[in-house]
């Protein structure tokens, strides 16, 4: 599932369930990119990647992405909170947390094999001796290294996750942002869970608990001169549509209703009730509710991508173009929205608009590279022409993408009988054909 189609799609059979929505991304590169600065990763191109999760999460899998619910993203009611997790995070990244437990985690592997082999061995030896002592003695020699040895990586993810506190608030200060959100998603966290906390084994965390973990930030964020400080009035207002446009794409709208009753006017709540009529009501009232953001904010791309997008998924292809080519324009040419013009153009079904659908797309394709959908339309766009060479290269690709290796292989076979001997086009095609699939993956 994905805010929308197209401009907010899942990535499919690769990790897990990403959303894409420009809005969103470029709102959270502008949360990310002096935070990155400060912890000196500029040059690192590390994305925000949004999973498909209601939970308020955000965690590092690599030194080169960050990942961050959707739900954390709802529920952050100012960008100062959010910001602070993300900070929290980059601190994981720019600490080489990640290799550094890699290296634990292996150094664990070989001491917790050395003690199963020396249990096993004393098992072994008790069972000739007929000693039953013997034979729990080796057991024993197999469970409590083991118990030993996971405490020492807790303890050591623990510290980690203090370091990572430490060095949030560091990157905040020199960004001249308060970590005063920091904190006050950390101690919310502690109030969810101080009622577990006297059952729990500090020491079998792999956080700090919580109470302890909020005193200690709130005594190294309280040092910042900036701790009072606000955020910018422009900057909240689009965090706030950021968070009404999540509640309305991903919430029931009785959910949304809820969240933003009619009589709050505000633009963020007229922006979730709008994509909430769109999604689920009267396609006629939807277009009326989103003219009047478009009236309110008229270089607001998102505006005019939510009008496209509402006439394309309504089945009037040729009526998006317009509002879409605005919002491409607008956006100084984000390659998700001008997917989606790709895709309206495309499905105009007019030939005249073949060329430009297949520029736009190329063009997005070459910075959102692993976008199966804009390689689907791609392939469309060629056929149109009667270029089914590189029709099926490009459907090729779209399988590639979706994890459809076998398909992905066949198409692409057939596009090099259409290619000429070694040129650019067979080339491709050839190195589809030649991938191996990953290991346990069928043929």
């Amino acid at each position: 599932m994905a805010l929308a189609p197209v401009a907010a799609q899942a990535q499919a059979a690769k990790g897990p369930p990403v959303l894409r929505d420009a809005e969103i991304e470029q709102l959270l590169r502008d949360y990310t990119t002096p935070v990155l600065k400060a912890a000196g990763l500029a040059r690192q191109n590390i994305q925000v990647v949004i999973i498909n999760d209601p939970g308020f999460n955000a965690f590092v899998m690599d030194g080169r992405r960050i990942f961050v619910n959707h739900g954390a993203l709802l529920e952050s009611q100012t960008p100062n909170q959010i910001i602070g997790v993300l900070a929290h995070e980059t601190g994981h990244i720019a600490g080489g947390h990640l290799s550094k437990l890699r290296e634990q985690l292996a150094q664990a592997q070989t001491q917790m094999i050395i003690a199963m082999l020396l249990g096993v061995g004393a098992m072994v030896a008790g069972a000739r001796s007929g000693s039953q002592g013997a034979g729990n003695a080796g057991a024993a020699a197999i469970a409590a290294p083991q118990a030993a040895i996971q405490r020492t990586l807790l303890s050591y993810q623990r510290q980690q996750e203090e370091s990572a506190d430490r060095a949030g608030v560091k990157f905040l200060t020199a960004t001249g942002q308060s970590s005063k959100g920091m904190y006050e998603t950390f101690k919310r966290f502690a109030d969810q869970t101080r009622f577990i906390a006297p059952s729990v084994d500090p020491y079998m965390l792999s956080h700090p608990m919580p109470a302890e973990r909020v005193a200690a930030l709130q005594e190294i964020a309280r040092t910042s001169p900036y701790w009072d400080k606000k955020d910018d009035a422009a900057l909240q207002l689009r965090h706030d549509l950021m968070r009404a446009k999540i509640s309305g794409f991903m919430e029931r709208p009785d959910t949304v209703y809820r969240r933003y009753p009619l009589s709050n006017d505000s633009l963020p709540a007229r922006y979730a009730r709008a994509i909430a009529t769109y999604r689920h009501g009267d396609p006629r009232a939807a277009a009326a509710q989103i003219d009047t953001l478009i009236a309110a904010q008229p270089a607001n791309p998102y505006f005019h991508e939510l009008r496209g997008q509402a006439l394309l998924e309504g089945g009037k292809p040729a009526e998006a173009i317009a509002p879409l080519r605005k919002a491409v324009q607008l956006s100084h040419g984000s390659p998700l929205i001008q997917m989606m013009l790709g895709q309206a153009l495309v499905g105009s079904n007019n030939p005249a608009y073949a060329d430009e659908a297949i520029t736009l797309l190329r063009n997005a394709l070459a910075r959102e590279p692993e976008a199966a959908l804009g390689y689907t339309q791609l392939a469309m766009a060629y056929g149109r022409k009667g270029d089914y060479a590189q029709a099926d290269l490009a459907s090729a690709q779209a399988a590639a993408m979706r994890g459809d290796a076998k398909t992905a292989r066949e198409l692409a076979a057939r596009a090099k009988t259409r290619f000429p001997l070694g040129s650019p086009g067979w080339v491709k095609a050839d190195d589809i054909v030649s991938t191996k699939p990953p290991a346990g993956k069928p043929n």
